[in-house]
């Protein structure tokens, strides 16, 4: 993306398979024809491997078919025949917006217009062309869909335990404050995490570091967290089934709040806050190190999400709604 590339060609392929063959590297072999090592080791796999009508190996003379035929399958997509929407939609991505906003935006200008499923089927394709362009998406998914379950749950191993349905009907429409969710952001190395408390009725954050997610350090700094909030604005408080929220019922005894959980493989049950890690995930992605992120810094990304307007609160920002609310300036 951003660069120019130049398709390989069959005197290309011919030298390729003969260097190959003479046992040559893909080093060796991309030093001589003038290419990335990388593009000849994606060329060899690509089209080396065994079918039900090819017993397998490089054939130069096959590669180049198989080449033509897949950039002429590549014409599909309605991306790919228009180059000039094609870089529209990529600048908008580059900038931070969805396909969904792309797309509703193309149609109010009046623009070239293209549907956001269309958008996410050509980026999907051009990252399984080693293209990456699902890098640019705002969570950077590499699919879509449901992943496969494996396993069982923790939820039968959790005291106490009440189901997200026996939840008050206000923290479901958030029509009253109070209603909180919790969750862990999690981070490529093993032991960085972050804590996130999400209030469901002003959007309003919380975040902090922690060593571990063993169960009892995770109740006791939530406790600590919620402790000098208002009693009116802590009433319940919803997580997932994991074993670093079994030891919830102590929220009841310190707090005197009501904790629910989702069903099984139902995290979408405590969307507000699966929403606000996953904006989050923009300046701080998965494969950051916590070790280097300083209480400062963090504490920056959060008073940043905290005082981003939005428009589900009438762009206010969730700081200045659950700042009228802790006053009772806020109807409910």
């Amino acid at each position: 993306m951003g660069r120019s590339y130049r398709q390989l060609g069959l005197d290309e392929r011919i030298e390729i398979y003969r260097l190959h063959a003479d046992g040559k590297s893909s080093r060796e072999i991309g030093d001589a024809i003038g290419r990335h090592h990388t593009t000849v080791g994606r060329e060899l796999k690509r089209n080396s491997r065994q079918t039900k009508i090819w017993l397998g190996g490089y054939n130069p003379r096959r590669a180049h078919e198989l080449a033509a035929r897949r950039r002429e399958w590549d014409c599909r997509f309605k991306l790919e025949r228009q180059p000039d929407l094609r870089k529209i939609v990529e600048n908008g991505l580059a900038m931070g917006s969805s396909p969904e906003q792309i797309a509703g935006r193309l149609t109010l200008l009046n623009g070239p217009t293209v549907s956001h499923e269309s958008i996410y089927r050509f980026i999907y394709h051009r990252s399984a062309q080693k293209d990456y362009w699902h890098r640019l998406l705002p969570r950077r998914k590499s699919r879509r869909g449901h992943f496969g379950k494996r396993g069982g749950s923790s939820a039968s191993f959790i005291k106490q335990r009440r189901p997200i349905q026996e939840r008050p009907t206000e923290a479901d429409t958030r029509t009253q404050p109070g209603h909180w969710e919790a969750d862990y952001m999690l981070f490529a190395k093993y032991g960085h995490n972050l804590l996130v408390l999400h209030e469901r009725q002003t959007r309003f954050t919380i975040v902090e570091k922690l060593p571990h997610r063993r169960a009892r350090l995770t109740a006791c700094r939530i406790a600590g967290n919620l402790r000098h909030i208002p009693q009116h604005l802590r009433k319940t408080i919803s997580f997932d089934n994991g074993t670093e929220f079994a030891e919830h019922y102590r929220l009841h005894q310190s707090l005197g709040v009501s904790t629910f959980f989702c069903d099984v493989r139902s995290p979408w049950q405590k969307g507000g806050v699966e929403n606000t890690i996953g904006r989050l995930r923009r300046p701080l992605p998965r494969k950051t190190n916590l070790e280097t992120l300083t209480a400062k810094q963090l504490r920056a990304h959060v008073d940043q999400l905290n005082n981003t307007p939005r428009k589900c609160l009438g762009f206010l920002t969730p700081a200045e709604a659950f700042l009228k609310i802790s006053t009772g300036a806020l109807q409910t």
